[in-house]
């Protein structure tokens, strides 16, 4: 079946499977590491308001109790602890972080990470933790593109300018660098409207969007065709898929998840996706799901 696709963790369920030890991430961090998994994804909420029946998503799956470590902190502590997995934001509210420090917070982490570092990025949908972080909520969508407009810049140019409604700098030298060429890659968790595709051809590496599969395969083929009008090869867009669970919830089944990775590689899925709060229930349950996606992912 040829070499099957990376696959991505995403750590989340933290109340249950870790409670008031989250230092539990770094043992999480370290097996992923030497078990051969691609790839870590941490979450990101600053603060959850009372609303969570707005969330877009169906029903908010967290209770109050939910912690969510700061993600790049999270980050910077596991790879210190790691050599090779991948460590990424899905997704990181990127519009209530300045955009002169999150350009120099995410360089610092790619460079001591030796360049493992994916950056996914969305608009968050909560106005509550806007209005906390003094944030317009309705400028999210524009203060996003200024965002990584000026990541960008800091991250290629050396004195570096830039001029937008919501930042603006001129000849800053912000060093280092990523230690990635082009800088830290850019991956949106967005649906595809018409704004939404220029922004990621202008400014993505990759799409890892919350929508049903069929949805998500035809976007892909939109956003290459995309790629390829605007003279940037269709071939280098990441695209992240779920992997859909198996008939026997709570278990991972390596059986299913090497024909899921077969499968999801055929329709066009650069990268596979599981949450780890959908199969392990304690503690206990963490590294065994590590060991059974490991045996899954590279026999």
């Amino acid at each position: 079946m040829g070499d099957r696709i990376p696959v991505s963790v995403i750590v989340s369920g933290l109340s249950r499977l870790m409670g008031d030890r989250l230092e539990g991430l770094l043992e999480l961090a370290r097996s992923a590491d030497d078990l051969g998994i691609d790839q870590l994804v941490v979450t990101d909420h600053l603060a959850i308001g009372p609303r969570t029946d707005r969330y877009p998503y169906g029903a908010f799956p967290f209770g109050d109790d939910e912690p969510w470590p700061e993600p790049l902190t999270t980050l910077a502590v596991l790879a210190g602890a790691t050599r090779r997995v991948r460590l990424g934001t899905g997704v990181l509210i990127a519009p209530l972080r300045p955009p002169l420090l999150l350009a120099k917070t995410l360089a610092t982490l790619d460079v001591l990470s030796g360049g493992r570092l994916d950056l996914g990025v969305g608009t968050g949908w909560q106005r509550e933790e806007f209005d906390g972080a003094g944030v317009p909520f309705a400028e999210r969508a524009a203060r996003l593109d200024d965002t990584l407009r000026a990541c960008k810049v800091l991250w290629t140019q050396s004195p570096a300018s830039f001029a937008s409604a919501t930042v603006s700098f001129r000849d800053l030298v912000c060093l280092p660098q990523p230690a990635q060429p082009g800088g830290v890659p850019v991956w949106f968790g967005v649906r595809l409207t018409d704004a939404n595709l220029q922004r990621i051809v202008e400014l993505g590496d990759g799409w890892m969007p919350l929508v049903p599969e069929d949805e998500l395969f035809a976007g892909a083929e939109r956003l290459r065709t995309a790629f390829r009008e605007a003279g940037r090869d269709p071939d280098g867009l990441g695209i992240r898929a779920p992997i859909a669970p198996a008939k026997s919830p709570g278990r991972l089944d390596p059986a299913h998840v090497r024909n899921e990775l077969d499968r999801l590689r055929d329709r066009g899925a650069t990268l596979a996706s599981l949450a780890l709060a959908q199969y392990a229930r304690h503690p206990d349950d963490v590294r065994p799901f590590l060991e059974a996606l490991a045996r899954a992912r590279h026999a």
